[in-house]
């Protein structure tokens, strides 16, 4: 019985769900798979390895529109051809390519246009030959006609497919698109494009590969204390290698060695091959909403791109059960930041590339070795114990996003910069220099942690670490008595001016030094502050590159000697550097935010520049909401980074009473305790509620506001540097100790509240974001 198909299943082929872009990557494909084996090969190869794409041009008639792919690759003989555009037809190695000819090219041909050409030629032919398949006029017998044409250079070589009387729709998404073509197949073959000497060109522009934002390899954090402590690196290079396997070349079956016939097809093609998961996971510079996860590649090409697979769990005891989001949990509505490029090349994908085939045992067990069999968050299921997979490691110690060192998350001394983190991401993939490196983030979190220690309270000992000095305790809660003998802050200016002018005309010989030498010797007694360097402006007024630098011990003065806390010097370019005198007494004793200063001296610049008549407020206020949106006074925002400050403060609170949880126990309401058992169960500990007390596992799961009830009742168990820095048991006077602890319950308090409850009282929401750095800065050194 004869069942040879119709030519109309040529014309089906295009009915298959193909999306524009995937039928030209599909083309890609073939050439790329060419480049590989030439330089496999090991042979010498001139003319580079370019694959060049055309698309329809917005001013040619849909009727005369093609889309042209080419290569320099090595051509192909007469036979070859035929074979590779014959539907069904499949190469010798199915596991090693890219694509194949045969059905993917039909395919992609068929969805794009109705007729196709294929001109082919090798180093030394005389001539073009190839094909012109034509849906409309091909017949039963599959007959095709033949082309040939001549060369004008007999050592050119490669191949050239020709679309045409293409698909209205698809071939406007292809006019219209360029841009965002470059974009996608950058993404998807940016291995490639890093790692191999192809060259993508697409509408006469080079094709950029997608690199990651990452934090560099010797960048790391130290997780738990003491004895403990380990050091977490945030680059995980992965190279797991398994046994190899026989892998059959018909049906693609993967089996143990030593069979000498697949289980599957009974075909005889079995070669062996190697079985390794290989790539790295790390962690990105800044968070983002979509664009973290993990790039899962075969063969260099990626199948899945910020795929979030990894980041879900569902317990095997009960595949019926609801599958847990376990990444991002804290400051969820800002995204995440772990992220990978994992290769699997002996997985099988499915025949769009868009999806590995889930159900196989390789792409199971990738996912188990990567990210364990158990939960990320151990205390889900404790009979996994510790997670210590790769994925697992960078959970535990990047799943927060506290700004500082402890976290790897830049800030600004009082808080996290993820917007403009985020900017910086951009000029990043923009190819800017200055932030192709991770030194400007890296700036941006040791600035933070400086910032922070300016801002701790001054230390309530003084002298032998056993007597606390309890004047000093008052005074670092700003309730002191007054110092006599301490000179005003305007009078410290004073007498700081005079001595800077007698030891600057000293150091120049009794001049007085100029204008520019000045500039020079604040930049050398400076140092700079990222979060505040960056370009400010408006689109309807121009921008400035700002360099702001905080000053050490140079006290700042404008051209007419007068102390300024901050001086913007202007430069060429459109450029100016900001020298901010932090000892002013603006900050000092007024309590002036940096920012808005600056804000305020930016504004004159480009008010004066662009000759603008709106007032100084009216651009100060597009200014901030242009250019310093994390200072915006965001409710969801600041309710998230309390609730994550909350979770660093519950895990302490329960070290802390660890050795007599019953009596922290003894103080939970009913009402509390029930709140307590439903978010444990809610969270799928049913099991732990049973003894529920036992342990201080349950302080993670109370309402936040008993923390406060907590701390207020049992203050020994947490002051005095067991959980905040607070003085208490230290301190003799009681009126001290109330203040003290005082203190850091309003902080608590303010947290905890917002957390328990939304608010868009501007006011309240200013507090509660104070409270929630100044809480911060009560956290004890290990904390």
């Amino acid at each position: 019985m004869k069942i040879t198909p119709s030519a109309r299943i040529l014309r089906m082929l295009g009915e298959i769900e193909f999306d524009p872009w995937q039928c030209v990557a599909e083309l890609i494909d073939n050439s790329f798979d060419d480049f590989a084996e030439i330089i496999g090969s090991g042979d010498p190869w001139a003319g580079g390895f370019t694959v060049s794409v055309t698309l329809p041009s917005p001013s040619v008639r849909s009727s005369d529109a093609q889309v042209v792919i080419s290569d320099t690759g090595r051509g192909m003989s007469y036979e070859t051809l035929a074979r590779a555009v014959s539907a069904g037809w499949s190469s010798n190695d199915r596991f090693d390519k890219l694509g194949l000819f045969g059905m993917g090219f039909n395919v992609a041909t068929a969805r794009l246009g109705r007729r196709t050409r294929v001109l082919t030629t090798r180093p030394g032919d005389p001539e073009w030959i190839g094909v012109e398949i034509d849906l409309d006029r091909i017949g039963d017998d599959f007959e095709a006609d033949d082309i040939r044409e001549p060369k004008a250079d007999p050592n050119e070589h490669g191949t050239k497919i020709e679309i045409s009387h293409l698909h209205a729709e698809r071939a406007e998404w292809l006019r219209r698109n360029a841009a965002g073509l470059r974009t996608i197949l950058g993404r998807t073959y940016s291995w490639l494009l890093d790692n191999r000497p192809f060259n993508l060109w697409v509408q006469g522009q080079k094709v950029k590969p997608r690199r990651h934002c990452r934090w560099g390899e010797d960048r790391s954090v130290t997780y738990g204390n003491g004895a403990k402590a380990e050091r977490i690196p945030a680059y995980i290079e992965i190279n797991q290698k398994y046994e190899d396997a026989e892998a059959c070349q018909d049906c693609g079956n993967w089996q143990a060695p030593g069979l000498r016939t697949c289980g599957q097809c009974q075909s005889e093609r079995l070669t062996p091959r190697e079985r390794r998961i290989h790539g790295w996971l790390g962690v990105q510079r800044h968070l983002d909403k979509r664009e973290f996860g993990i790039d899962f590649l075969r063969n260099g090409r990626k199948i899945l791109q910020w795929d979030k697979r990894l980041f879900d769990w569902q317990d095997p005891n009960d595949p019926t059960g609801a599958v847990d989001t376990e990444y991002p949990i804290e400051l969820a509505n800002q995204g995440g930041r772990l992220i990978g490029e994992i290769h699997l090349d002996h997985v099988p994908v499915t025949y769009q590339k868009n999806a590995f085939e889930y159900s196989s045992g390789s792409w199971r067990g990738a996912i188990e070795y990567l990210r364990g069999a158990g939960p990320l968050q151990p205390k889900k299921a404790p009979e996994y114990g510790e997670n210590r997979s790769p994925l697992g490691q960078l959970y535990k110690a990047y799943r927060r996003n506290a700004a500082g060192a402890r976290c790897l998350i830049p800030g600004d001394g009082k808080g996290p910069i993820h917007e403009e983190t985020r900017r910086w991401a951009q000029r990043f993939h923009a190819g800017d220099a200055e932030y192709l490196s991770d030194q400007r983030w890296w700036d941006a979190v040791i600035n933070h942690e400086e910032g922070n220690k300016r801002s701790k309270l001054e230390t309530a000992q003084e002298g032998a670490s056993t007597v606390p000095n309890e004047d000093a305790v008052l005074e670092a809660l700003g309730v002191g008595t007054a110092n006599s003998g301490t000179p005003s802050s305007a009078e410290s200016d004073e007498v700081s001016s005079a001595t800077e002018r007698t030891n600057t005309e000293e150091a120049k010989g009794g001049r007085k030094e100029t204008y520019q030498e000045r500039i020079d010797r604040y930049r050398l007694d400076s140092v700079a502050i990222p979060d505040l360097s960056r370009d400010f402006g408006l689109p309807k007024l121009g921008f400035l590159s700002v360099e702001t630098r905080r000053m050490f011990a140079t006290r700042v003065q404008d051209a007419d000697d007068q102390p300024t806390p901050v001086l913007l010097v202007q430069e060429q370019g459109g450029k100016a550097t900001a020298f901010v005198d932090p000892a002013h007494e603006v900050f000092d004793k007024l309590g002036a935010e940096v920012s808005d200063l600056l804000l305020v001296e930016v504004a004159a610049a480009l008010k004066v520049k662009a000759a603008s008549g709106l007032s100084h407020s009216e651009l100060v206020a597009e200014l901030r909401a242009e250019c310093l949106p994390d200072t915006a006074l965001d409710s969801g925002r600041i309710a998230a980074e309390a609730r994550e400050l909350l979770v660093v403060v519950r895990e302490k609170m329960a070290a802390s009473v660890g050795e007599d949880p019953e009596r922290a126990f003894q103080y939970l309401t009913p009402d509390e305790l029930t709140a307590t058992e439903n978010e444990m169960i809610a969270l799928g500990l049913v099991t732990h509620t049973e003894k529920l007390g036992s342990t201080s596992e349950f302080v993670h799961y109370v309402p936040a506001l008993f923390l406060v009830k907590l701390l207020e009742a049992w203050p020994e168990a947490f002051m005095d540097g067991g959980v905040f820095n607070g003085a208490y048991s230290t301190v003799s006077s009681p009126s001290a100790r109330r203040i003290s602890l005082a203190t850091t319950v309003g902080y608590l308090n303010d947290v905890a509240t917002l957390a328990s409850f939304t608010t868009k009282n501007p006011l309240r929401l200013q507090r509660t974001r104070l409270s929630v750095r100044l809480l911060a800065d009560e956290l004890a050194d290990g904390a």
